[in-house]
């Protein structure tokens, strides 16, 4: 096969499962009006029309593998990005995860930027000894100063510079232009037009913690308008769990499950406030998608999400269901004025921090894209 002459990034992605899909379009999209053209390879996942034309991309190409496939040594997905690899002129990769981060540095001999989206990605030994024998070609992004900062006291001989932050983003027009109204949001969820609605979305696992938000819900009932819910968005393992929670505190009739929900940011306007409870969350791109609606943000002061919702909404303790609890009634009690001015403050974040344009100046300008020389 001829090798292609046009100038392409190769960008190595374990999946397109949620959100790392879209993680694939924000990565793609820094390269538009560039001479680059992003070729996206999917390690796990079959061909699929629909994940072609989400990640924004000039070539995708699904490898095809299933996840007990890529156990081990991976050595038929290391000859076959060989293949690919050998095909096309890419001057540089980027990884997604830390397994397309090993294959990758095996099969090329290229720079590899490696984005990392949970925290510790290298407390194990074996992976800390293949990132210290990659040195010289690899470079690592957090998808927030909370991870970079546990990935730089993983490998705490790199030099800082190596190691540094690109936040998670949203193409913030294009997600206000899907969203539907208060009044279709709730219609289409069947939820009680006239109702104060917390709501929350997540995997119904404990690193959510939304035990604690139903806790806080309780103590919080006498206290917030009359018809007052909380609906919850996901499925998970801890599903029968918290609805027998729910039932034992008093509010099973006021909780709603809603199970999960297909694009769910399209509903996040049904809400009256959004309320993260997560343990240590590495970003929270909800909370991005609750900005983007104008929904005030109640949130755990935890890892990536204090990052997001600092300055622009209500922090608290994790695990501090009485704080939680005045948090809500504190959102509650907001004038119009008040969530104005809670409104406008989100979107000049939104913008100034999240926003495709504002992160892709801020990947051009990272000290390795020049040590790079890209």
């Amino acid at each position: 096969m001829a090798r292609s002459v046009e100038s392409r990034v190769l960008q190595f992605c374990h999946g397109y499962d949620s959100p790392f899909l879209d993680c694939a379009r924000q990565y793609a999209s820094l390269f538009e009006n560039t001479p680059y053209k992003v070729t996206t390879v999917f390690l796990t996942g079959k061909p699929n029309a629909d994940v072609v034309k989400q990640c924004a991309s000039d070539e995708v190409l699904f490898m095809n593998f299933t996840s007990n496939e890529i156990r081990g040594l991976k050595l038929k997905a290391i000859r076959d990005l060989k293949l690919i690899v050998a095909s096309r002129n890419f001057k540089f990769c980027i990884a997604h995860r830390f397994k397309p981060i090993w294959i990758a540095g095996l099969a090329t001999s290229l720079p590899i930027i490696g984005v990392h989206h949970a925290f510790g990605d290298y407390d194990r030994w074996g992976r800390k000894v293949f990132a210290n024998w990659q040195k010289k070609r690899l470079c690592l992004l957090g998808v927030s100063n909370a991870v970079r900062d546990d990935i730089r006291n993983s490998l705490s001989r790199w030099e800082p510079e190596r190691i540094e932050t690109l936040y998670n983003r949203i193409d913030v027009d294009t997600v206000k232009g899907k969203l539907l109204s208060s009044k279709e949001a709730r219609n289409a969820l069947h939820l009680d037009p006239h109702a104060w609605i917390v709501g929350n979305v997540g995997r119904l696992h404990p690193d959510k913690d939304q035990a604690t938000l139903l806790r806080a819900f309780a103590l919080a009932k006498p206290d917030l308008p009359k018809n007052s819910q909380l609906a919850i968005m996901g499925k998970g393992r801890l599903a029968d769990q918290l609805r027998g929670l729910a039932k034992e505190l008093g509010v099973a009739e006021d909780v709603l499950f809603l199970g999960q929900v297909e694009q769910a940011r399209r509903y996040f306007k049904a809400f009256d406030v959004f309320a993260l409870s997560s343990d240590r969350e590495p970003f929270g791109m909800v909370l991005l998608e609750a900005m983007a609606a104008s929904v005030p943000i109640i949130c755990s002061d935890c890892g990536g999400a204090r990052e997001v919702v600092k300055d622009v909404g209500i922090l608290f303790p994790f695990g501090d269901e009485h704080l939680l609890a005045e948090a809500m009634v504190r959102m509650s009690k907001l004038t119009p004025a008040q969530l104005q001015s809670c409104h406008d403050a989100m979107q000049v974040k939104l913008y100034s921090h999240f926003s495709d344009d504002s992160v892709m100046q801020t990947f051009w300008n990272l000290p390795f894209m020049q040590l790079f020389r890209i």
